[in-house]
């Protein structure tokens, strides 16, 4: 008897331990929290002693367990995602993780052009060559390239753009060699790369790299903005509202606790993101009084995300102000008509 006891605590701490740990091909998002953006960003002799707060949102993502499948099932919040709703076609998990971090970077990049041009600073955006997103497997850069690297240099030329970075690989033939001058943390490494069919499209040679163009912006004063573990580029908006509150003397936020989300173009409009009814929860819970959704009016969109958030607010009985943006201006235009608390 005490035997049969036995086995049975062994099973069920067997499939206690299974349905806690194994991981299942899909993941879970849910309502992430609240960042208050004042102490990620810096702006040299900025101002500091405002009231309000202004702050990003977050979903949080988990790999799938047997048991959080079951619960995500049941919450409310919480969404199952398969792995190509996630990542790109042959991305890795790193390669996801870069991509995500270098959408964050360039998303600052924006935000701070935008602040400084409302603030009417000067600033100067240069272009750094290449960053790789991904190596295809069997592409002509597998075993040397790896995402996260900066290519500085085909054969000598350096390239300012993008497509002249493109038009130069194009013009070369399968089995040609090029010298591929890049950075690996912090470190310049020199390799020859003998060019191939790319994986996916045979009939064009190359790298077998995806990548974007690696830009870099100098202003005055300096601006340190510190968010390493955070990525994605849906913070854009609300970066640069921050940067914009440290330049000026007033406090744009007139003492509200202000949130947001949404992509920020070098040209002040404001993009669609993912997760926006989940980041209305988190909002909600953190205490949120203003949170501005994106305004996405486009073709063959039903609903902006303006709509779902506004949607997700009534269904949890927020009584947060859900403010729709289309460009920075409108968030600015905004707090501006707001009387101060």
């Amino acid at each position: 008897m005490k035997n049969k006891k036995l086995i049975m605590v062994v099973i069920v701490a067997a499939l206690a331990i299974f349905v806690s740990t194994y991981r299942l091909d899909l993941y879970i998002t849910r309502p992430g929290g609240a960042y208050e953006l004042s102490p990620l960003v810096k702006v040299e002799g900025g101002d500091e002693d405002d009231e309000g707060t202004l702050s990003l949102m977050t979903v949080s993502m988990l790999n799938a367990t047997p048991s959080l499948y079951l619960y995500a099932k049941v919450k409310d919040g919480y969404k199952i995602l398969k792995p190509e709703e996630v990542r790109s076609p042959h991305e890795s998990d790193e390669e996801y993780n870069v991509r995500q971090l270098k959408l964050m970077s360039d998303s600052q990049i924006n935000a701070l052009q935008v602040a400084f041009e409302q603030a009417e600073l000067p600033y100067e955006v240069t272009n750094n060559g290449v960053f790789v997103l991904n190596v295809l497997e069997g592409g002509a850069a597998d075993g040397t390239l790896q995402a996260g690297d900066q290519v500085l240099s085909i054969d000598g030329n350096e390239f300012s753009a993008q497509q002249d970075f493109v038009d130069y690989i194009s013009s070369k033939k399968e089995g040609e060699t090029v010298e591929v001058v890049y950075e690996r943390d912090d470190r310049k490494i020199t390799n020859e790369i003998e060019l191939a069919p790319l994986p996916s499209e045979p009939e064009r040679v190359g790298l077998g790299i995806s990548f974007v163009e690696n830009k870099d912006i100098m202003t005055t004063p300096k601006v340190e903005i510190d968010s390493d573990s955070i990525g994605g580029p849906s913070a854009g908006l609300m970066f640069t509202l921050e940067i914009i509150n440290q330049l000026l003397d007033e406090d744009i936020t007139k003492g509200y606790n202000v949130a947001g989300t949404g992509t920020m173009s070098s040209d002040g409009s404001v993009g669609r993101i993912g997760g926006i009814d989940q980041k209305i929860i988190a909002a909600d819970n953190e205490g949120i009084e203003i949170f501005f959704a994106p305004d996405d009016e486009a073709e063959g969109i039903d609903e902006t995300n303006y709509d779902v958030a506004v949607e997700t607010a009534e269904k949890i009985k927020s009584d947060m102000e859900i403010v729709p943006v289309q460009n920075v201006n409108d968030a600015l235009d905004y707090l501006a008509g707001l009387d101060a608390k």
